[in-house]
């Protein structure tokens, strides 16, 4: 128990600390790129802090039980929106970038209603030509951030440079790589960590997946966008959230589907209704381009009663 709790404020610390150098790293090669933090919290930090799920996934599907991450992705996405996000907003109200508004959150929205569509056809199976087109979306989405990039550039040539922090290129790789690892390794030890202490305590197996490690995989994407907001980078905030979403819809699952079809059950279609609500909840908070602390209360407020939910339907 003793050791339990040890590795559990180690991996506190260590995923604290993975956030902070991830997103100081981030910033840093968004600046040197000439690029917003946007396009860099849509694709370097969103994309690494997704790899929890994306390692669970793939190894889910080439031992053939892949269906057991659709769970993990879809309560993964809640989880982004609803505790990430809320809570972000709650510490600190979020800007919220025109583009997230009119095209990121829209393109998440039309991801998750793909999924729901390819599950409920006949078979309920995810098929290997589901896998390709759900592919070829994060395609489009890819050019459509690499345009953003390239327009920020222009824009960054016509104003002057805001300075930017005296550490190097190296160093800022160094701080990206070694944060994601920071955030694998500290919330691997988190989730072990609690579930050997909620065992100890008498908490049920399932109780303890439905919860601790259920939103153990994204405990990367909460930490960092908490750093995020406490530096004050609102638009790597968001980004990591939309862009995890989107990551973890279109190319985790088309990936997965394309190493095997995923088998779809209709269980299901209430979770990934409930994402699209929020999802669509979001785009109206979103509509004065800021998420206030009261809509982010209400967020996390909503995530409490969907766990009672979860536990109700076992």
């Amino acid at each position: 128990m003793i050791f339990n709790f040890f590795l559990l404020v180690c991996g506190l610390v260590l995923v604290s600390v993975g956030a902070d150098k991830l997103v100081e790293g981030a910033s840093t090669i968004a600046k040197r790129l000439r690029v917003s933090d946007l396009v860099i919290g849509l694709t370097i930090v969103s994309f690494g802090t997704s790899a929890p799920e994306l390692a669970v996934n793939i190894v889910s599907s080439l031992k053939g039980n892949s269906e057991i991450s659709l769970g993990n992705v879809i309560g993964s996405n809640i989880f982004n929106i609803l505790v990430v996000a809320g809570l972000s907003a709650t510490i600190k109200p979020i800007t919220v970038h025109h583009s997230t508004l009119k095209k990121e959150i829209p393109l998440s929205f039309i991801a998750a209603l793909s999924l729901l569509s390819f599950g409920n056809k006949s078979p309920a199976l995810i098929t290997r030509g589901d896998g390709i087109v759900l592919l070829s979306f994060f395609g489009i989405f890819l050019a459509y951030v690499f345009e953003m990039a390239q327009k920020d550039r222009s824009i960054f040539e016509e104003m002057e440079i805001e300075k930017v922090k005296n550490i190097g290129v190296a160093l800022s790789v160094l701080y990206v790589i070694g944060g994601l690892a920071g955030l694998t390794f500290g919330g691997r030890w988190i989730v072990n960590s609690a579930t050997e202490i909620a065992k100890a305590f008498g908490v049920s197996d399932k109780l303890i997946g439905l919860t601790i490690v259920a939103a153990g995989t994204s405990i990367p994407e909460l930490a960092t966008s908490l750093a995020a907001i406490i530096k004050g980078n609102n638009e790597i905030a968001l980004g990591n959230v939309i862009g995890s979403n989107i990551f973890n819809l279109f190319f985790i699952v088309g990936i997965s589907a394309v190493l095997n079809p995923i088998s779809y059950n209709t269980v299901l279609n209430v979770d990934l209704l409930l994402l699209l609500i929020v999802t669509a909840i979001l785009t109206i908070f979103s509509r004065d381009l800021k998420l206030n602390r009261l809509e982010g209360g209400l967020f996390f407020v909503s995530y409490i009663g969907y766990t009672v939910y979860l536990i109700m339907r076992g």
